[in-house]
């Protein structure tokens, strides 16, 4: 599948309407060339609240795509993705599950931090629906230019963005489906969830889960 069919159907799974990221894509695009045309990026308000764009990060012909909801405060403020308590926990699941991290690549769904003051914090905030499709065309592409075996999907924004709307992790999670971005696709929860958690014996089992999942996800590379 092209970069624009892609595209396309990443846009479709998102829904219509509102201007998108799609005429910043570079032609023949790498990326490097990806990640300094999305430093620019003004295809929606998020830019003016983000301190910048926190693009994917790591092997460029990886088996494995890992692909979140947004960038948090810890990665808004390096400008790096999963480096946050969230990226820590992923980072220790993926080892139990088998899968190299410096040979994965990770992104999010939406590339700049969303988030609301609440004293001194900054506090996430959830994207709708205009954000995630205006940001869609730079996943697309990096899908393309990566081409991973399976795309990993962690946490329902990520899910319905490029599994569609009636998706449900709660479902459909840890299972093999079909997408049309890259083979295989496979929905699991966000690691920051299981921060979330305050029962720690409930925290623990969600961590097998977890690992479970992405275990899963391990023995689809074959």
């Amino acid at each position: 599948m092209t970069t624009v069919a892609r595209r396309k159907a990443a846009e479709r799974s998102a829904g219509d309407g509102g201007e998108t990221a799609a005429a910043l894509i570079p032609s023949g695009p790498s990326l490097q060339s990806l990640r300094e045309a999305a430093a620019g990026c003004r295809a929606c308000p998020l830019w003016e609240r983000g301190t910048q764009t926190v693009f994917g990060e790591g092997s460029a012909r990886s088996g494995v795509l890992l692909v979140g909801e947004q960038p948090g405060d810890m990665e808004d403020r390096t400008g790096k993705p999963f480096v946050g308590p969230a990226g820590q926990l992923l980072d220790r699941a993926l080892e139990a599950a088998g899968i190299d991290r410096s040979r994965a690549y990770v992104t999010n769904v939406v590339k700049h931090f969303k988030w609301e003051p609440r004293g001194k914090r900054r506090i996430h905030q959830r994207p709708d629906a205009r954000e995630i499709r205006a940001c869609l065309p730079w996943l697309a592409a990096e899908i393309d230019v990566v081409r991973p075996e399976v795309v990993v999907c962690l946490g329902a924004t990520a899910a319905q963005a490029l599994l569609g709307s009636s998706f449900r992790v709660t479902r459909e999670r840890g299972r093999i489906v079909a997408s049309p971005l890259a083979p295989r696709a496979l929905a699991t929860v966000h690691p920051a969830s299981i921060l979330r958690i305050p029962d720690e014996a409930a925290r623990r089992a969600e961590l097998s889960r977890f690992i479970a999942d992405l275990s899963a996800a391990a023995r689809a590379l074959g």
